[in-house]
């Protein structure tokens, strides 16, 4: 019998990063297993906080002054075994803590101490006699008799205006009773069914390649519309009728309604939805739900990669291109990666889907690390839409200023005159991106931020978008004190204003981080759309993917230099992709779709491959790039970033951190050190960023020996010093 446990503290110091051992009392051996939470005591003052058992041992070297288990918190293990499997490897890979990765696993809720919600709800015990068979008690049992189990005395009360005074007499005579019922905190709502379609030929030929193949893990080059989500639906009947489980991983909380209303059409309601915009305790009640095996399909952003199945049988991660499947917070995980860990752990398969797929997931299957299925065309038969390139030079000189040019003000037009839909996407929010002095050049910043602050046509402030910041619009410059100061750059609060003014009858809808903040505002703005209530759906990326509507024949891109020229070398990757994709939200219907790109850059490739749909032509010349300039995929990229509220200490310290870096790794021929230099952003929130750069062949140990080193070099000025360290980051800015 095991004796002994190895335990993590839920404590976030770096310095308590490792599993320390306790006694197991005689009363617990047997019932502290594996993945349980326990009680502990800690410390020279002995302070009794939770722990996570990750190690059983029979036997310990040593035993002088071992503390023993205090007590078990649960009644069931929080942690599979191969959850303290993932643990293990994602504490290395991500050079992260153990409990950052517990705490990703775990919803934060159970540590928080919340519990099932549960209410004393009213329902009748015995029949009515005596003066109860009299009003008002005889209206109040009927009703209650009608509405058993669903109020509290209070609702009740309220709910049919009956006395609160009587119905507390009828519980004291044994007529009624109030019962404790768990309330759930997901969603139970019913949706119209989603009938199965027949598979075209491609579509079953993807679904029989993968079903029948030994292989687990496979990659879908599908173009926008040729039915992947179909074929999703499909794997996940096939895995119902063998009794397993199935995630499917979405990017976006914007496509969340649209998945979770296809798989409820087809599935019904016992499917868990897991995303960042539930409460704690509607995770907790969704999580609660996958544990305790009441649902056997759950749909969700990255953070659902973990949910606890015990029989997980396929991994669908959709739009697998996604930036957004990287965390950027600790443990700076990305959701594919977890997909393989797990898929080789649980033996389950993985599919990973995109019209646009991501060059390390293309490169993998091309040395055959995946098995690829391409299919080229559309699932119902339509075609293609028509893309124009629009050259905004060439409508400056010929005397056109507005923000649209005459194709898609055209095309807008016949479209609103068809009674069909339209899409404009501009990756940019706000009305006005930045606010200059015309006289001296004076631009206005955030104090907090290295950033321009953008102007909201809402409000009478300029807004920092990364910290939040507000400042009060001036009419005067600061700096020179002219009243010269002017509103620069489109956002997409411009383009509404815009079309609002030309379009006078068109009802239209944002969709971006301003318009979104509120809870179930994504599915209000899904559904107004579809239900063709609005004719114009402007946006910013988040109606660049996935998103399926009928009646929408335009889609305008309004600028699709922004993210052309920003200074990461997944620039030209990002570009293709959001073009690609934004473009294929057109003709998805039997009406034939047509895509105008606006762009001062009309000849650079990227767009031009955008444009003809050319995913081969852009990832052979991309790729040849990358292996150039020494790459992902072709190599690794360790950033360490360091920030402080104090500039000298920050740049007094990374300094001292790349000397002494360099010194370190100057033998090995394999990795380059670049920097240290201030980030892209330099500044945000008050705290500077400086960071260091190496690339090359970074093996698991080499680089948790840079990690330790760094962490030392810092100890000292540790509470005045952030560090963070992030492999192969999903941005470089």
């Amino acid at each position: 019998m095991y004796q002994y446990a190895g335990v993590v503290v839920n404590n976030d110091s770096v310095q308590v990063d490792k599993v320390f051992t306790y006694k197991i009392p005689i009363s617990l051996i047997g019932s502290v297993l594996l993945g349980f939470r326990v009680k502990v005591p800690f410390g020279r003052g002995n302070r009794t906080i939770d722990a996570f058992v990750l190690e059983l041992r029979e036997q310990c070297d040593n035993v002088n002054n071992i503390k023993e288990i205090t007590s078990i918190c649960d009644d069931m293990p929080l942690l599979k075994i191969t959850d303290i499997e993932l643990i293990k490897i994602m504490k290395k890979k991500y050079l992260c803590t153990y409990l950052e990765c517990i705490k990703v696993i775990i919803p934060r809720g159970i540590t928080k101490g919340i519990k099932k919600k549960t209410a004393q709800v009213l329902t009748t015990l015995k029949q009515l006699e005596g003066k109860f068979l009299n009003e008002p008690y005889k209206n109040i049992y009927e009703l209650i008799q009608q509405n058993s189990m669903k109020y509290n005395k209070n609702e009740f009360s309220k709910m049919f205006n009956q006395s609160l005074s009587s119905t507390n007499t009828m519980i004291k005579y044994g007529f009624l009773e109030t019962k404790e019922v768990i309330i759930n905190r997901y969603s139970d709502k019913n949706y119209s069914s989603y009938e199965e379609k027949i598979l075209n030929e491609n579509q079953q030929k993807s679904v029989d390649i993968i079903m029948n193949s030994k292989l687990k893990k496979f990659l879908i080059y599908g173009v926008t519309g040729s039915g992947k989500t179909e074929i999703y639906m499909n794997l996940v009947s096939y895995m119902l009728k063998d009794n397993k489980q199935s995630i499917i991983l979405i990017p976006e909380i914007s496509l969340t309604p649209q998945m979770v209303e296809r798989f409820k059409g087809r599935f019904g309601r016992d499917i868990a939805v897991f995303h960042s915009r539930l409460s704690d305790g509607e995770r907790f009640d969704e999580w609660m739900r996958v544990k305790l095996g009441n649902v056997k399909i759950a749909i969700g952003a990255r953070s659902a990669i973990f949910l606890p199945f015990e029989n997980l049988g396929l991994i669908v991660i959709d739009e697998e291109h996604e930036a957004s499947y990287k965390s950027d917070r600790d443990p700076k995980f990305d959701a594919r990666e977890i997909a393989y860990m797990k898929c080789e752990l649980e033996s389950c398969k993985l599919i990973l889907g995109s019209a646009t797929p991501s060059i390390e997931s293309y490169y993998k299957a091309s040395i055959n690390e995946l098995k690829l299925i391409t299919i080229n065309e559309r699932a119902d038969g339509a075609a293609m839409p028509k893309v124009e390139i629009v050259d905004m030079r060439e409508e400056l000189m010929n005397n056109n200023r507005s923000i649209f040019s005459k194709s898609l003000h055209e095309g807008i037009t016949e479209s609103l005159r068809k009674n069909e839909q339209v899409i404009l996407f501009l990756n940019r929010r706000g009305f006005s991106t930045f606010v200059s002095c015309r006289k001296c050049g004076y631009v206005f910043k955030c104090k907090k931020c290295d950033i321009s602050l953008t102007y909201h046509n809402t409000s009478e402030y300029l807004t920092c978008h990364y910290c939040g910041e507000k400042e009060r619009i001036s009419k005067v410059c600061p700096s020179c004190g002219s009243s010269y100061v002017k509103y620069f750059g489109v956002g997409t609060e411009k383009i509404e204003q815009e079309i609002n003014r030309i379009f006078p009858s068109a009802k239209t809808l944002r969709m971006d981080f301003d318009t979104t903040r509120k809870k179930n505002s994504y599915e209000y703005i899904y559904n107004t759309f579809k239900n063709k209530q609005a004719d114009i759906l402007i946006g910013t990326q988040m109606v660049a993917k996935g998103l399926d509507f009928k009646n929408v024949t335009l889609v305008g891109v309004i600028a699709a230099d922004l993210s052309l020229n920003l200074p990461d070398y997944r620039a030209f990757e990002r570009t293709f992709q959001l073009l690609t994709q934004v473009s294929g939200r057109a003709g998805r219907g039997s009406k034939e779709g047509n895509v105008v790109i606006q762009t001062y850059s009309a000849d650079n490739l990227t767009i031009q491959y955008a444009a003809h749909n050319d995913y081969d032509s852009f990832y052979k010349n991309e790729i040849m790039m990358r292996k150039a300039m020494d790459y992902p995929p072709f190599t690794s990229i360790l950033v360490i970033n360091m920030s402080s509220e104090d500039e000298k200490l920050l740049i007094k310290s990374i300094q001292n951190v790349g000397e002494n870096l360099k010194y370190k790794i100057q033998n090995d021929d394999n990795i380059t050190l670049l920097g240290p230099c201030p980030c892209g952003i330099s500044k945000i929130k008050n705290f500077y960023r400086w960071q260091i750069i190496i690339k090359g062949n970074i093996e698991e140990i080499i680089a948790g020996e840079i990690k330790n080193f760094v962490y030392e070099s810092v100890k000292n000025v540790y509470n005045s010093i952030r560090v963070s360290l992030d492999i192969n980051p999903s941005s470089m800015i």
